[in-house]
C-alpha cells in the first residue's frame, strides 16, 4: 500500500545514530552486570542492537523490570536479557542473562551505548543572527535560523536548534541543548541543561494589581536559574521572578506542558510530570515529585521527597516525605477510606423512584 510504513526495530538509522556490534563482555561491563546462561558463552560473540522482549531475534539485546512481562522472557527469541537474578530461571536456554541490581538503569546504558546522542558539529549557521558582543564557544553548534541576543553566552559542547531564540545577556553553560523554537530569556543555565522544542524560558511572570481603572501590571525583574542537569520538556513554561528568582535545582525533570510560576523555587532531582501546574513563591524541597495534571497554589511549602498524586489540588504545605492525593490533598490512606465510605454510601442510597439500591 501506498505510504505504507515498514515495520522495524527501535533505532530506525532514518533518525536516530546508531553504534555497534559490541561484544558481550562489553555490554557486561557497561551494564555493571553478571553474565549468566549455558556454558560456553563466547564474551566475544557480537550483538547488533536493543529491541523488546517479544520481537528481539538472537543478535538482540532485550531487558526484563517487571514481572508483569515474564511470560514474554520465557518466549524471547532475545540473544542477551537485562534482568534481575529473581528471573534468571525463567531464561530460555538459548538466551544469555545480563544479571544487574537495576535492569531499567542497566537498559538505559545500553541503549545509549548503541543509539548516542549525535555528537555536536561546530559552527555557525549563516542565517544565525549574533548580537554584538555574544560569545559562542567556537565548539558550540548554532543552528538555522537561530538569534542569539547582545552579550549572551553559549558555552562549549552546546548545542542550539534551528528558530530557537537567546535574549540578550543570557547566559547558557557547556554542553546543553536547546531545542528547535526555544524561547529563552532573563535566565542563566547551568552546564548539561536540556530544553526540548518549544519551551519558554523566562517570560514575564503572571503578576498584576487591581486599581481603580483594571488591571495594572506589576514589572517582573527577577531571572531564571536552571542548574546543572536540569531538562525542561516540549512546550513547557518556566517564568522569570518578580522580585526574586526562579530556580529549578540539579538534576531536576521538567516534564512537556509544565507550567513554573514566578518566584517558585524547585530543590534538586524534582520531577514534574506533564501538564502540572506549580504557582508562584511555591517551593519544593528536594527529590520531590509532582504527577500528572497536578496544580499547586502559591506561597506554599513541599517538603523533601514527598509525592503529589495526579491530578491533586494542593492547597497548603506538604510535609516532607509524605505522599498526598484529591482535591485538596489529602495522604493517600485517607484518600482511599473516604472513597470507599462514599461507595458503601452509594450502594445504600435509595434509587429515584423508591427502593432500595
Amino acid at each position: 500500500m501506498k505510504g505504507q510504513v515498514d515495520a522495524a526495530l527501535p533505532g530506525d538509522e532514518r533518525f536516530f545514530e546508531r553504534n555497534g556490534p559490541f561484544p558481550l563482555q562489553k555490554l557486561a561491563e557497561c551494564a555493571d552486570a553478571r553474565i549468566v546462561g549455558n556454558e560456553g558463552i563466547d564474551p566475544d560473540r557480537l550483538y547488533f542492537g536493543i529491541a523488546p522482549l517479544q520481537s528481539a531475534g538472537p543478535q538482540d539485546v532485550s531487558f526484563l523490570d517487571n514481572r508483569r512481562y515474564a511470560p514474554l522472557l520465557e518466549q524471547t527469541r532475545a540473544g542477551v536479557v537485562l534482568l534481575g537474578q529473581a528471573f534468571v530461571d525463567r531464561l530460555p536456554t538459548s538466551t544469555v542473562g545480563l544479571v544487574c541490581q537495576a535492569p531499567y538503569l542497566a537498559w538505559a546504558r545500553v541503549a545509549s551505548l548503541f543509539h548516542p546522542v549525535p555528537a555536536v558539529v561546530p559552527g555557525i549557521h549563516p542565517t544565525a543572527l549574533v548580537g554584538t558582543e555574544a560569545a559562542v564557544d567556537p565548539s558550540a553548534q548554532i543552528g538555522p535560523f537561530v538569534v542569539i541576543g547582545a552579550r549572551a553566552s553559549i558555552g562549549a559542547g552546546t548545542r542550539i536548534d534551528s528558530h530557537a531564540v537567546i535574549g540578550e545577556g543570557v547566559r547558557i553553560g557547556e554542553r546543553c541543548r536547546v531545542g528547535a523554537h526555544a524561547c529563552v530569556s532573563h535566565a542563566f543555565l547551568g552546564d548539561r541543561v536540556t530544553l526540548l522544542a518549544g519551551v519558554r524560558i523566562g517570560q514575564e511572570g503572571f503578576g498584576f494589581a487591581v486599581g481603580p481603572n483594571g488591571f495594572e501590571t506589576v514589572p517582573q525583574l527577577g531571572r531564571v536559574i536552571l542548574e546543572d542537569g536540569v531538562e525542561v520538556g516540549a512546550n513547557s513554561t518556566i517564568d522569570r521572578g518578580s522580585s526574586q528568582d526562579t530556580v529549578v535545582g540539579a538534576g531536576s525533570r521538567l516534564d512537556n506542558l509544565v507550567q513554573i510560576g514566578h518566584n517558585a523555587r524547585l530543590g534538586r532531582c524534582c520531577i514534574v510530570v506533564s501538564q502540572a501546574g506549580i504557582s508562584g513563591s511555591t517551593e519544593l524541597g528536594d527529590f520531590v515529585t509532582v504527577a500528572a495534571q497536578a496544580g499547586l497554589i502559591g506561597h506554599i511549602r513541599i517538603g523533601t521527597k514527598a509525592r503529589i498524586g495526579a491530578q491533586c489540588g494542593v492547597m497548603s504545605d506538604v510535609e516532607a516525605g509524605a505522599d498526598v492525593i484529591g482535591s485538596p490533598a489529602m495522604p493517600f490512606r485517607e484518600f482511599f477510606r473516604n472513597v470507599a465510605v462514599l461507595r458503601r454510601l452509594a450502594k445504600k442510597t435509595p434509587r429515584e423512584g423508591g427502593g432500595e439500591a
